[in-house]
Order: C-alpha cells, then structure tokens, then sequence
C-alpha cells in the first residue's frame, strides 16, 4: 500500500530559485519528448520512453548543459511520465472513455513541480536533502513509518511543498462488522442510515464576494506589470484556501467513516453529467463529490473495509424504506418523504428524504454481496 504525506517546505529565495529552475527543466525535457515522440509516431515509427531519453541524454550537453544544473531526475522522469499518459491515453480509447492526449505545458499556466527518486533525495529532523542544492526545511517530519518510494516538489500559489510517497506494510484489518448507507447531496453533504448528518459547508459559495473582487482586480491590471502579478498571486491564495478548508472536512468525514464502518454502501453517480447542469454545475464542483468518494473509497479499502456501489438508476429517494412504495411524482423540492401505502408502518409519517435514501441505499447494497443482516441503526462509533 502506496501513502502520500505533502509537507510544505520553507525553503530560502536561493532554493525557490533552484526549485524554479529544476520545474523548468521538467517542463522542457515533457515538451521536447512529446515533440520527438508526435515526430516519430507520424513517420510510422515506435516511440519508446526509453529510446527518447536515451536520444536526449546524447544532444543534452552540448545542446542543453543547462540541464544539468538541477538533479538528473527533474530530465529523466518526464520521459516516464510522457508514457504512462500516452499508455492511459490509448487505454482509454479502448475502454471508450475520452482520456485526453498529453499536451504540451505552458510556461505561464503549467504547474511548477519536478520529481525525486528515492535515491535521489534524504529525509532529516524537519528537513529534506536534495542534490546540488542541499538541506530545506519541512514544517513537520515524515508521518509515515515505511520504504520511501519517492518525492515530487510542486508549488501551490505562493507555497512549496514535498509530496512523499512511502510503500507501507498491508495493515491487519480491525474486524468492523457494522454497515452504512451514505446519501450525498447539495443541501447536506452526507447523509448516513444511522441519522447523521453533515452540512455542505459550500466554502466556494462563501468566498465568491472576495474572489469576484480578485478577479476583477487582476484582470485590471496590465498585462505583464508587477501589480498583475501581485493580483495573480492573491487570486491563487484565495483558491489555495478555498481547497484547504474543503479538504480538511471532506479528509475528517472520510476518516470517521473508514474507522466506524466495515461495508459502506453508496451511489455510483454519473458525476460528469452532473457538472453539465448550468444551473447546480458550480455547488456540485464546490461540494467536491467526486473527491468525497475518492478519499472514501482508499480509506476504506486501506482499513480492510469495503465499498458497494449502487447503481445510479436505483430509486433510493423515491421508495419508502419501510414498504417499498415508490412517489414517482416526488421533486427536488419535495424534503420530507410521505408513503402513501396504508398497510406501510410509515404511512403518512414524514421521513427525512436524505435519510430514507441512505437506508435504502445500506439495504440494496447489503442484498448486492448477500449480507441483509449486517446493517445497524447507532453511530460508527458506538456501533459493535
């Protein structure tokens, strides 16, 4: 099992001039093999990784020996990475998903990042050891306890950061035999069978005063002066913090329920036709679906757990989990579910319509791997 732990580096303005620089030869070595390698496939040849690097490692010093002021990795690995996007390229084509070509990467608009083999760097007290460049302070030692894999420096507005990857032992699964089903929406972020809930916070909807403003100042600003970079900068700020306040809850909700619960049943939504709705796109980007059930999904699995998916055309809202009964004429607007069968124990209760989802999630998923029984009406953490 494969675990990330970004750290934010505090590097002096002579090491952000190295890291400048390294990013930069990363992104010229990608350029220069997606040139070669679209050369090559359009004369009928075979591009290989291999091949191209070692073709560029023979012109490099002569034609490139700036190159070789930052360590070899940040030229090297950009030919690996250019063949694992060609390889889930053509994947994709099979499978009939429209994986995008790699491209080639902007100056101005690419992200600064370069890459570190394990050999490459060393990990010190709060401080990471990189070549012909030296020590630079992190702001917290390495989480993890493992085989280090790894490392990728990439900035984030105004901030450096180390993102370590570290192999870690399989863990013995505690045995959690409690389930849940989780009803995720736009008026609370998650719903769970056992009657929790968590509001959206919508932390894009509240900080869009102050984008707005941001933007209009940066977009003043003439292009190419001081001040429009000032502006830049305090537009990329705010987005940092906007995906720093969602992260947290998203990483803290997906935490409690890897921990509380062995099966967890969800929907498999079709997020990507949900972002096509003009009207709700911006408050499902800013509710962060697709991340939810990503985090969600590796925690889980990580802890020994296990995720059922739904089908997406399963009538969760709109069947009564007590009967069956389904409102067909139910709508968005429609918050309490009312069964209308008179032999339904529910009948003409009001029901919270996330809830009763969730239930009706937890049961399909349950008869999904055949284990009805397992279901639970407390919370995951007083749940044995």
């Amino acid at each position: 099992m494969i675990r990330a732990h970004k750290i934010r580096l505090h590097p002096t303005e002579e090491q952000k001039g190295y890291f400048v620089k390294a990013a930069g030869v990363a992104r010229f070595t990608w350029n220069w093999a997606l040139a070669e390698w679209n050369r090559q496939y359009q004369a009928g040849e075979n591009p290989k990784a291999l091949k191209l690097k070692k073709q560029f490692n023979q012109i490099r010093r002569q034609e490139y020996p700036w190159t070789w002021e930052v360590t070899k990795n940040a030229s090297d690995q950009p030919f690996l990475d250019l063949a694992k996007a060609w390889a889930a390229y053509f994947d994709g084509l099979k499978q009939g998903n429209k994986t995008g070509r790699p491209t080639f990467k902007s100056k101005k608009q690419s992200k600064l990042s370069f890459y570190l083999a394990n050999d490459q760097f060393e990990l010190g007290d709060h401080r990471i050891w990189i070549p012909k460049l030296g020590w630079v302070n992190m702001a917290e030692t390495l989480r993890f306890v493992g085989k280090v894999t790894g490392a990728r420096i990439t900035k984030t507005a105004d901030w450096w950061f180390v993102s370590i990857q570290v192999e870690l032992p399989d863990a013995i699964p505690a045995k959690k035999p409690a389930a849940c089903g989780i009803d995720v929406g736009l008026n609370r972020l998650a719903t769970l069978s056992t009657g929790e809930g968590y509001e959206n916070q919508a932390f894009l909807k509240t900080a869009l005063k102050k984008l707005r403003q941001a933007n209009k100042r940066l977009h003043r600003r003439t292009r190419g002066s001081k001040n429009r970079e000032k502006a830049r900068r305090q537009v990329a700020r705010l987005h940092y913090r906007i995906t720093c306040l969602r992260d947290d809850v998203l990483h803290k909700l997906t935490s409690k329920l890897a921990n509380g619960y062995g099966i967890i049943g969800i929907e498999d939504l079709n997020l990507k036709g949900l972002l096509t709705n003009r009207t709700l796109a911006r408050s499902f980007s800013d509710a962060a679906l697709g991340k939810l059930f990503q985090l969600l999904t590796s925690k889980v699995e990580s802890e020994g757990g296990r995720i059922v998916k739904v089908g997406r055309f399963f009538p969760s809202s709109k069947t009564c989990y007590g009967c069956g009964w389904k409102w067909e004429e139910m709508q968005l607007s429609d918050r309490l579910f009312l069964c209308q069968n008179a032999t339904c124990a529910y009948h003409h209760i009001a029901q919270d319509r996330d809830q009763n989802a969730s239930l009706n999630i937890l049961s399909e998923a349950l008869r999904l791997i055949g284990l009805i029984d397992q279901a639970v009406g407390g919370t995951g953490s007083d749940a044995t």
